[in-house]
């Protein structure tokens, strides 16, 4: 597929992950979006239990395995363990996001992989960093609960999950940046490290600002659909067809706002000098905003908003990102191979390098698809593929 200025920044770093659902995917698909040459290995013949996941988990890989390769591989057998410790000889990183234990039994834990590759950057991607939890098993749903993401989610008393995989998506990312960190630390060492990444200590990064905030103020933060709000106007307001979100957040904006509205009673009343003083006000204030508005249409609106330089959203769907005119026109969304052989296009990872985004090298691969391109790449002849195809120690298919 396309090389760009991205696809150069981690050309000749390969990355070998053992990794399935999300976050250990998340760290190796920015890895790979960023031009390191990662290889997916996954169990020979049936490969990662992911691909078979359906409901809300249908699409995870497909979305977290483009640009990279597949390996399949029997663990279990003495050739087949022998081709990945091959192959983790002359790996820049490993990355691994499976149960507490499960590396070491296979005999890839981090101190047996250390003896022979001292330089290898062994990244674990786990539900709790080392401590009193460090044994349980996590899942984003665990740690939202745990963590409280799902209490300032949902209405009083009825805790609720964020609407995405948060955790796991963040958790990978911060993974990567640690694997980054130690990748450039080694250039001076010569010496690999052992990263971990927390799913909790994740959500806990993410409910640092409501924990700051007790300590100010001595007051718990209640729930999002309780919360004080800190500006006079940063709501959703019913339109003519459909729902805008508006934000007024400081006093430049809020003069601007009520002279394009027609306002001139709220910018003038006395009560309302101060930020301050129109966040107390927002009960009285709220109706008569809504007024002014409610007779647009959601376009006219929003054009308006636009050209005022006022902070407004449409409410939208997932579905409707498909069809959004950014994305669509700034790599936002890569073309992408359904495992079915359907085209789609799916997001890009937020980031940009020059002024370009990254690009699909490579579809998420099929089981095994690069199995004897790899064994080939690390000294194994012909013949010896065949027969490690033929005995199930490798497995091959197509994408």
């Amino acid at each position: 597929m396309t090389d760009n200025a991205t696809s150069g920044l981690l050309r000749g770093i390969r990355v070998v992950e053992f990794v399935h659902m999300v976050m250990g995917p998340t760290a190796g698909q920015v890895l790979a979006d960023l031009g390191a040459d990662v290889i997916k290995v996954e169990p020979a013949p049936d490969g990662d239990n992911t691909r078979r996941l359906g409901g809300s988990g249908s699409g995870f890989f497909t979305i977290m395995n483009r640009n990279k390769r597949s390996l399949a591989v029997n663990l279990k057998s003495p050739e087949g363990k022998a081709l990945v410790l091959r192959l983790l000889a002359g790996a820049d990183v490993l990355v691994e996001n499976f149960r507490p234990g499960a590396m070491e039994k296979l005999g890839l834990g981090v101190s047996d992989l250390a003896k022979f590759n001292p330089r290898l950057v062994y990244c674990s991607c786990k539900g709790f960093l080392p401590g009193p939890y460090e044994h349980r098993v996590a899942l984003d749903e665990v740690v939202q609960m745990m963590g409280g993401l799902a209490y300032m989610t949902g209405p009083v008393g009825r805790p609720l999950r964020a609407g995405s995989s948060v955790n796991d998506i963040m958790g990978g990312m911060f993974a990567a940046i640690g694997i980054l960190a130690a990748i450039n630390e080694r250039r001076t060492t010569g010496k690999g490290r052992h990263i971990q990444s927390g799913l909790f200590e994740n959500n806990v990064l993410l409910m640092s600002q409501h924990m700051a905030q007790y300590v100010i103020t001595g007051h718990e933060a209640p729930p999002m659909s309780e919360r004080m709000v800190a500006w006079p106007i940063y709501d959703i307001f019913d339109v003519a067809d459909g729902q805008v979100f508006i934000g007024v957040v400081t006093d430049t904006q809020w003069s601007v706002f009520c002279d394009a509205f027609n306002l001139p009673e709220l910018l003038n009343d006395p009560r309302l000098v101060t930020q301050a003083d129109r966040r107390m006000a927002r009960p009285w204030v709220l109706p008569i905003v809504a007024e002014a508005v409610k007779g647009v249409t959601k376009s006219e609106l929003m054009s308006r908003l636009e050209s005022l330089g006022l902070p407004f959203a449409p409410i939208a769907k997932p579905v409707d990102l498909f069809d959004d005119p950014h994305l669509n026109a700034s790599d936002g969304l890569l073309p992408t191979k359904l495992p079915d052989g359907r085209m789609t296009k799916l997001p890009n990872i937020p980031l940009s390098v020059d002024g370009e985004r990254p690009q699909t090298r490579r579809d998420p691969p099929g089981i095994g698809e690069q199995s004897a391109e790899i064994a080939a790449e690390l000294g194994y002849g012909a013949d010896e593929i065949a027969s490690m195809i033929a005995s199930g120690v490798i497995s091959t298919t197509q994408s």
